[in-house]
């Protein structure tokens, strides 16, 4: 099996694949038509991408059946164009939430001691004790969190080692969820705005979630509070936020941007960089050894269990609901042409098979076949199938609704 890695990776991990028997490719560098190119032309199974965009058209023609998204999130991949290929999408999800925590309460604690301007002041050889003397501290403050995944848990739970009072919401927060965290939830983002001294970010980049921090959300933060964002640029307003910390002394602590560079260095020419009361990272979260080291360890056991077993570990483009609508179960005695026999009387009854699993009883030359089909097969059809076969003992057709 072939692989692409097309983004930095550690040579230990690409040491381990080829240790492994894979057949890796490696080149960070390749950009545009030439990455394009290198996809399509190298005969690659599967494509390894962190910050890489994958394009409709670097799959068109393609050998890759399998793209692993060495991070979490694979808002980079696209992944309808993937589907329609029948490639699978995976990630790495949770392997660098620790990282990602850890900078969330750095940039917290950046902003309340005003840590960078202690250090520019310092290099132009300025002594400001009582300009830098003052801050709020953390202990006893509210911190709001948005989003109850793994990354959001690890900030909380950070949070509260600092004596800090957590608010939270998340589409899919419960009360008992809530008292497990020690948290208390909010029904809406702008309540949590509301109540907190410090907002922190924490949800992936989705249709529901883009711009979800917009005007009202800033709108009803509290004069002089904090926000940090380390997930999607995109989640929020960027003209909202900007205008929040020119009228309302809002202080920021932003990894993330809109229209951030493409490339590992380059001209950042966004705005908001320029604001005074604002911290920004250059999309550094993960970006720690350990983090690194997780991440690729968890992308070589993917494309292991791929090449292995034919089942991909964290596959998010799957269906989450079958169209089939009944499943024919075919107990068979397990020979030569069985399976060929059913779905060849299936195809000529205009039924089609959306998924199926065979399973061997053991030592005993038996077999039981799960067939998820579109539409249930008539009574004839099905007696057809089975009087025309000897090797098939029963056949019995289950509404999907009765599971």
């Amino acid at each position: 099996m072939k692989v692409l890695v097309v983004d930095k990776f550690p040579s230990s991990s690409l040491e381990k694949l080829r240790s492994l028997g894979f057949d890796v490719a490696y080149n960070a560098e390749l950009k545009g038509e030439a990455l394009v190119a290198e996809v399509k032309q190298s005969g690659a199974d599967a494509l390894v991408v962190r910050s890489t965009k994958v394009t409709e058209p670097m799959l068109d023609g393609s050998r890759i059946s399998l793209i692993v998204r060495a991070g979490s999130g694979v808002d980079n991949v696209d992944v309808q164009a993937a589907s329609r290929r029948g490639i699978y999408v995976s990630n790495c999800p949770g392997k660098n939430a620790s990282a990602v925590a850890e900078l969330t309460l750095g940039l917290i604690l950046a902003l309340d001691r005003r840590i960078a301007d202690n250090v520019i002041q310092l290099r132009d050889g300025k002594w400001n004790k009582k300009e830098f003397s003052i801050a709020r501290g953390l202990q006893g403050r509210t911190l709001g969190v948005l989003g109850l995944g793994t990354i959001g848990q690890l900030v909380i739970k950070r949070a509260h080692a600092f004596g800090m009072h957590v608010v939270a919401w998340s589409r899919n927060a419960t009360s008992e969820r809530a008292d497990t965290l020690g948290v208390e939830v909010r029904a809406l983002p702008e309540d949590v705005a509301a109540a907190s001294d410090v907002v922190s970010v924490h949800l992936p980049l989705t249709p529901e979630t883009k711009g979800l921090c917009g005007p009202s959300f800033f709108q009803v933060m509290r004069p002089g509070a904090f926000f940090i964002n380390t997930s999607r640029g995109e989640i929020v307003d960027e003209l909202a936020l900007k205008q929040a910390i020119q009228n309302k002394g809002i202080r920021a602590g932003l990894d993330v941007f809109h229209d951030e560079p493409a490339t590992a260095t380059g001209t950042f020419t966004n705005e908001l960089g320029k604001l005074e009361n604002l911290y920004g990272t250059h999309h550094i979260g993960a970006s720690t050894e350990q983090a690194q080291d997780a991440i690729a360890d968890e992308t070589v056991r993917i494309l292991r269990e791929y090449r292995d077993t034919g089942r991909v570990p964290n596959v998010v483009n799957l269906s989450a609901q079958s169209p089939a609508t009944h499943v024919l179960m075919v107990r068979h005695f397990d020979r030569v042409g069985v399976l060929a026999h059913v779905l060849t009387g299936l195809r000529g009854a205009g039924i089609n098979v959306q998924e199926m699993e065979n399973v061997v009883f053991a030592n005993a030359g038996a077999a039981m076949a799960r067939i998820h089909v579109a539409q249930a097969p008539s009574a004839s059809v099905l007696d057809s199938i089975q009087q025309s076969n000897t090797d098939i003992m029963e056949m019995k057709l289950l509404s999907t609704a009765r599971r």
